[in-house]
């Protein structure tokens, strides 16, 4: 088992490497640093660009496998992912809005994940019958409407129940409110009521999804030859159910719960815009559009190491339920 997932994650970690690279690659190739200059009026002096555009390692006239190598030696000897194209730090930036994507999609994840699963075993089970129809029914409703849509229509609701209720229950507008920002007290709960609505939102559009896979994954259990014969030994269907067929139903569903996590992480961009929430997905889009070379691969690298743990989480997921996995 531990020689298994030291070799996957060997290979994850090149992987990992490789993807880091062509995408500080493509960035270069992609992004024009400089174009931010030539918008200032007046515009500096030639010879102050070059400069500022050397000291910040985005220079377009240097080589970009020169700028790759400054890259990454500064990563490998200093964690230093460099400066952004504004002159700040982006591991500031970075340890910063990592948090508040993590806060964010956290709680969203894991409930959006146990609803789903819960709601498409269940269909499954009941396949036909009129709870099955109505959890379908609501799932394609919420699946055909695109996320920012699902965002915005959320919030009427929540300013109709801080209307109903005389003070404001729900929030719908950045993480705190201004002024705020601590941890205790009136501070905590501020920031949950902040919380709710977008992660209404991103469990709404999680357990729909998940739970048409799921459906579909029990459904192929049940009929299984297994499963029978647990119920003729004398186990009882609900435990039989849950025991061997929810576990071998959710062996499919892993690499899903693994990799979304990773995607929402910088492609909850809709989610972060709407309820203003400036985390990954923001940062990564707001980089992209300033030519910010070092920032953009900040990103690609986060994301990168993401797959990696999201692979790895995957592996360790399959070995739990699989025991075959073990065996190898």
């Amino acid at each position: 088992m531990l020689g298994f997932l030291l070799r996957r994650f060997a290979n994850y970690l090149i992987l990992t490497v490789i993807a880091t690279g062509i995408g500080y690659l493509l960035a270069c190739y992609a992004l024009n640093p400089r174009a931010k200059y030539d918008q200032v009026q007046p515009k500096p002096p030639e010879a102050s660009i070059t400069a500022t555009l050397d000291d910040l390692n985005m220079n377009p006239a240097t080589p970009p496998l020169e700028r790759l190598a400054t890259w990454t030696k500064g990563i490998v000897t200093e964690w230093d992912f460099g400066k952004t194209i504004d002159g700040g730090s982006v591991n500031d930036e970075f340890s910063r809005r990592i948090w508040v994507s993590l806060r964010l999609l956290l709680l969203g994840t894991i409930l959006g994940s146990v609803i789903g699963v819960a709601v498409g075993a269940y269909s499954a089970v009941n396949q036909y019958r009129w709870s099955d129809h109505t959890i379908t029914f609501f799932s394609f409703v919420i699946l055909s409407i695109p996320v920012f849509v699902l965002a915005v229509a959320l919030k009427q609701p929540a300013i109709m129940i801080n209307d109903w209720a005389g003070t404001d229950v729900l929030l719908i507008q950045g993480e705190y409110k201004a002024g705020g920002g601590g941890w205790g007290g009136a501070a905590l709960v501020d920031r949950i009521k902040h919380l709710i609505v977008p992660t209404l939102s991103l469990t709404l559009g999680l357990a729909a999804f998940y739970s048409r896979y799921q459906r579909a994954t029990m459904l192929d259990v049940l009929g299984s030859d297994f499963l029978r014969t647990a119920r003729a030994k004398g186990l009882r269907r609900r435990k039989a159910l849950i025991k061997h067929g929810l576990r071998t139903a959710l062996i499919p569903m892993v690499t899903f719960f693994s990799y979304q996590f990773v995607l929402l992480f910088v492609g909850a961009i809709f989610t972060e815009k709407i309820f203003g929430w400036h985390g990954m997905g923001e940062w990564f889009i707001d980089s992209i559009i300033k030519n910010d070379i070092n920032s953009t691969s900040a990103v690609v690298f986060f994301s990168a190491v993401l797959v990696l743990l999201a692979g790895l989480l995957a592996d360790m997921a399959y070995a739990a339920l699989d025991p075959r996995v073990r065996a190898r």
